[in-house]
């Protein structure tokens, strides 16, 4: 429920009645009518405004992208790997980089196949 203060606030700003004048060539007001808006509508639903920027072209899927991508994953998890009291020893900090980059690897090429794909879709579109 509104406080007092709103109100009050509310009930003011509805007791005037607001006109829209405009002075013509002998300095009269004339009063101006609005003209009604008009919604567009689709299928009973508010059309959404559309952006007119153009759709950011996507590369198709290559293995040297994903392998790029993997490869700059794995200096950044052997250091959170090395982050700790209880860190696990070189050796199976570098294993565990390794097994992540082979996981990556393929992962990254899916992601950006799927990209291609759905950017492909949007251009057949009208």
């Amino acid at each position: 429920m509104a406080s007092k203060k709103q109100r009050r606030r509310r009930e003011k700003l509805k007791r005037h009645e607001w006109e829209l004048v405009q002075l013509d060539e002998e300095g009269n007001e004339v009063l101006v009518e609005e003209a009604p808006e008009k919604k567009s509508v689709t299928n009973g639903k508010p059309a959404a405004k559309r952006r007119s920027r153009p759709l950011r072209e996507v590369k198709p899927p290559s293995w040297t992208r994903a392998a790029k991508r993997g490869l700059l994953f794995v200096p950044f998890l052997y250091i959170f790997l090395s982050i700790g009291k209880s860190a696990p020893p070189v050796m199976m900090r570098i294993a565990y980089s390794a097994l992540y980059a082979v996981v990556f690897i393929p992962m990254f090429f899916f992601i950006d196949r799927i990209a291609y794909r759905a950017y492909q879709r949007r251009l057949r579109q009208p």
